[in-house]
Formats: C-alpha cells, sequence, structure tokens
C-alpha cells in the first residue's frame, strides 16, 4: 500500500526532520527575509535531483521534482516565518534570538515539506514506471500577516507562464496543539476566517474637561461606535455565518481634564466568505460614519486588506481524508465541525489553485490536548515523533493526486 510505504520512508528519515526543525527553532527569522532559514533547507535537501525558483519580492523558493513522465503538477506548502516574541519553552533547541520564537509551528512546518521532498524523491524510482508528473515544494516567507503567499504568486514562482503553469492541486498542513497527536483534520469550504484591520479616528473639538458643552467630545462617541459595531454583527447578519469584529485598541486624550481633539480605535475583521467580507466592510464604514455624524462629529474609516478566507477544496479534503486513514494511528482522522477564525495567507494560494489546508495534532500522547499550550502561546511546544506521519501525509497527498486526479 502506497501511503504504508511512505509511513515507512518518513521515518527512517526522522532523525533529519527533527534536526531540520531544531536547527530552524533556534535561529527563527521573521516576515519575508528568512535568508538564513531557507539555507538550512537547502543544505538539507542538497543531494536531491530539485530545480530552484527564486524571486525579487522575498525570500520565498519553489523546488522542483519532475518526475520520468508527463503528467499533472501538485504544489506542497511550508511556511518558514517566526514570531515577534520571546520563548519561554526551556527546550535546549530554544530560540537563540531574543524576540524571536517558532510559536506557530512553521519550522516544524518547513522540516516536514523538507522530509516530503526526500521521500518523493526517494520513491519516483520505485513506483510503476516512475513518477507522472511534478510536485512543487513551496517554501514560504512572510506568512505571518506579511503577504507571502501573495508576493510569491505575483513573482510567478508558483506558475503562471505557459511553459510554468500553475499547478493542479495544493496542499498544506499545520500543526495543531489543541488537538489529538497524530490526528489530521480538515473540512471542505471555509477552514479559516479572512481578517482585515480596521482604523477608526473620530474627529470633534476639544477643551476644557470642565465644559463639555463647549466641546465636541469625540470619546463617548468612540465608545458608542465600538458598542454599535458589536450590535450591528448580530443584527445585520445572519447567525449561521460567524463573523468576529474586535476592537483591540482604543487611544484618546493626554491627561484628565482635557476633552481630545480625537479618539482612535484599531481592531480586526473576520468572515468566512468574500460576501460577507465586502458586505461588512460597507456595513462598518456606515455605522462609523452615521454615530459620528449624530453626535456632530466626523468619522475616519481605513480598512487594510488582509488574508482572503481559507477555502477547502471538497475533493482535496477527500482526497486528503483518504491518505489520513492510510497512514493509520489510534485515531487517524477527524471531520472539522467548524472553521476556525484565525487566518492563513495558504488562503492567496486556494484562490488560484484546487486545494486545501489540514491541521496535524502535535500533542503529547500522555497529555491532555485541551490544555495544551497553544499556537501563539511563549510555552508551545511540538510533538516531534509526530512529524515523520506529517511529512508522509504531505507526500501521500501529491504521489495520490499525481496517480489518481481528484
Amino acid at each position: 500500500m502506497l501511503t504504508a510505504r511512505l509511513l515507512d520512508a518518513a521515518r527512517a528519515e526522522e532523525g533529519t526532520i527533527i534536526a531540520l526543525r531544531r536547527a530552524i527553532h533556534a535561529e527563527p527569522e521573521l516576515g519575508l527575509e528568512t535568508p538564513r532559514t531557507l539555507a538550512k533547507v537547502k543544505a538539507a535537501l542538497a543531494d536531491l535531483p530539485l530545480t530552484w525558483h527564486e524571486g525579487p519580492s522575498c525570500t520565498g523558493a519553489v523546488a522542483v521534482l519532475r518526475g520520468a513522465r508527463p503528467g499533472p503538477v501538485v504544489l506542497l506548502r511550508g511556511d518558514m516565518d517566526a514570531l515577534p516574541m520571546d520563548e519561554h519553552t526551556g527546550l535546549d533547541f530554544a530560540s537563540t534570538i531574543a524576540g524571536r520564537m517558532h510559536a506557530c509551528g512553521h519550522d516544524a512546518h518547513t522540516a516536514m515539506l523538507a522530509g516530503a521532498a526526500r521521500i518523493l524523491a526517494a520513491q519516483a524510482g520505485d513506483m510503476a514506471n516512475g513518477l507522472a508528473g511534478e510536485v512543487r515544494f513551496m517554501f514560504q516567507p512572510g506568512e505571518e500577516g506579511f503577504h507571502g503567499a501573495r508576493f510569491m504568486l505575483e513573482d510567478g514562482l508558483l506558475g503562471g507562464a505557459a511553459d510554468y503553469p500553475l499547478p493542479d492541486a495544493a496542499f498544506a498542513l499545520h500543526v495543531w496543539p489543541n488537538a489529538p497527536h497524530g490526528r489530521l483534520e480538515a473540512r471542505a469550504g471555509a477552514m479559516m476566517a479572512s481578517a482585515d484591520q480596521l482604523e477608526i479616528t473620530v474627529i470633534g473639538r476639544g477643551g476644557h474637561a470642565s465644559l463639555p458643552q463647549d466641546t465636541v467630545d469625540p470619546v463617548p462617541v468612540a465608545a458608542e461606535i465600538v458598542l454599535a459595531l458589536q450590535l450591528m454583527i448580530t443584527r445585520r447578519f445572519a447567525a449561521t455565518e460567524a463573523s468576529v469584529l474586535t476592537i483591540g485598541k482604543i487611544d484618546a486624550g493626554t491627561s484628565n481634564n482635557i476633552i481630545p481633539d480625537s479618539a482612535y480605535m484599531l481592531g480586526t475583521m473576520r468572515n468566512l466568505s468574500p460576501e460577507r467580507r465586502v458586505a461588512m466592510q460597507k456595513e462598518v464604514r456606515e455605522v462609523a460614519k452615521h454615530i459620528a455624524a449624530a453626535h456632530r462629529c466626523t468619522a475616519q474609516v481605513t480598512i487594510t486588506p488582509g488574508f482572503p478566507p481559507t477555502i477547502n477544496d471538497a475533493r482535496a479534503v477527500d482526497l486528503g481524508r483518504q491518505v489520513a486513514q492510510g497512514l493509520g494511528g489510534d485515531e487517524p482522522w477527524a471531520d472539522r465541525p467548524a472553521p476556525t477564525m484565525g487566518a492563513e495567507d495558504f488562503s492567496y494560494v486556494l484562490e488560484r489553485v484546487p486545494g486545501a489546508m489540514f491541521f496535524l495534532g502535535v500533542a503529547a500522547r500522555d497529555v491532555d490536548w485541551r490544555g495544551c499550550c497553544g499556537l501563539h502561546s511563549s510555552r508551545m511546544v511540538v510533538d516531534e515523533s509526530v512529524m515523520p506521519k506529517g511529512a508522509a501525509f504531505l507526500a501521500g497527498c501529491a504521489a495520490q493526486f499525481l496517480e489518481q486526479g481528484w
């Protein structure tokens, strides 16, 4: 059975997968520039017959493995960047750079993708008549809010030219500390939300705090807008499709006896469909504008687009389910019942290429996974013994698609 063979091959590579993950973890890099991480990846794969593509916008790279015969093209992605935070795990290979940590598992994603490349390169010759088609391994920086996938698409690294078309399918894997060890999860349709940044500045007219009647106080107007936006979510949109609008920062004034000229709010907007995303932006502008006007203020609204919603193709989820079940384990697969309102820039790829993102449970076997420190925690850890399964899963998705298509 193909999946069993791939899992055996992944277990044989366990040491190299873990070593690469630890080397990346110890020297985290931020944003669109991850040269040391990419260098580690290239060194780990230097003996493989890969063709590398790089672009001008970031340190993202795509390694191409071509089969012996023509066939479809499949893309596998791993992200490389870390988060700007201190690490408190106590690991022997903890971050050596203050203020940087791989707290979202991108080090594991990259190492598992490199493992999948080694597995597929080795297995290609063993498959009947060789590998038919092409596998592209997407090593991506800038996932943590820097739009790395979008830049790589714009640079043509994923395809789009006549002699280098876009892939026929795309798959990505994300570790999930709050899920059972080795369990793979996904759902068709909306998997993760869009994420847009919201800024509202309420402009009034300041003055002495003892004479509010001689001013146009923007502070209570800002407070009213915050509440009205929450009411808008529950009264203008159906409850059957979740949306989130959170104001995370309010800034106004300099002293207890001064009414300021303006009040500033900063927040995030999350939606599960492109249509609702557009509708919410329109409604937010309307609510802020009219509430401000009702109190003789004006409201300046700036919405900075972030990642689009991550929409999984049902065919890709079905394929991933088959691969996961073929890999076995105590609990190999779970249909994810609902999306998460977190965001992921693999969504840019899924706007152009049918595919899916999957979650891999990385809690240790002997702990209550519900109580594990989650993603973006300074104490988040990965049970590395699950990483060969992740590499085998990625390799299995590619191999099965190349052999059978949808």
